[in-house]
């Protein structure tokens, strides 16, 4: 009785990870993004990431012949979406809450692997990343700011001029030079400040 075995449920061997199509390409743009978090651009291998996705280093190559390549679109498959602007109703909400999640954006997983990817790139890789963040970031945002606004002049509570290319400067402007120059990670009483003290005063009616 004692030495009685029952096979089947009480041993099993490993299974092997047998991934393939999109969910292993998935598992190689989420390693990359991890070892860009970790060790940066220079650090990044494609050896060190096709063993963070369980994977042989040739399927890494089969996909993307190069560094370069894999994390162009690592950024860009990892980059939070911005295609909407919620009417909150005035204004004011409307510009927080987008700000919030442009914010957000920034400084998730992928808005950090890409600035520390733009900062240690020689210049010609870095434009190719640059031109990353101005589709995945800055042409969406700029439109959804433009959309706020417009609405905002349709509800009443902005000015119609108040609708000039340097107006929508303004809040990437601001936030882009705080976060580079003080350090601000844009917690969300700094979002309403620069929505309260600058934003809305500069958009109100004359009259209001």
């Amino acid at each position: 009785m004692g030495n009685s075995r029952c096979t089947g449920a009480t041993e099993t061997s490993p299974v092997s990870l047998r991934r393939r199509g999109p969910v292993l390409e998935r598992a190689i743009l989420e390693a990359a993004l991890e070892q860009l978090s970790t060790v940066g651009w220079s650090g990044l291998t494609m050896e060190g990431v096709a063993a963070g996705a369980q994977t042989g280093k040739a399927a890494v190559y089969r996909r993307w012949p190069s560094k370069e390549d894999l994390v162009a679109d690592a950024l860009q498959a990892g980059l939070p979406t911005l295609d909407e602007a919620a009417d909150h109703g005035s204004i004011r909400e409307d510009l927080f809450q987008l700000c919030r999640r442009v914010r957000d954006a920034m400084y998730s997983r992928s808005g950090f692997a890409l600035r520390s990817v733009l900062h240690e790139c020689d210049s010609s890789t870095a434009e190719r990343f640059h031109g990353v963040i101005v589709r995945q970031l800055v042409e969406p945002s700029n439109q959804l700011f433009r959309k706020v606004v417009h609405r905002g002049v349709a509800r009443g509570d902005v000015r119609p001029d108040a609708t000039g290319d340097l107006v929508f400067d303004v809040i990437p402007g601001l936030m882009m030079y705080r976060s580079k120059v003080c350090g601000s990670e844009w917690p969300d009483e700094d979002i309403s400040k620069m929505i309260d003290q600058v934003m809305v005063p500069l958009l109100r009616p004359r009259n209001g």
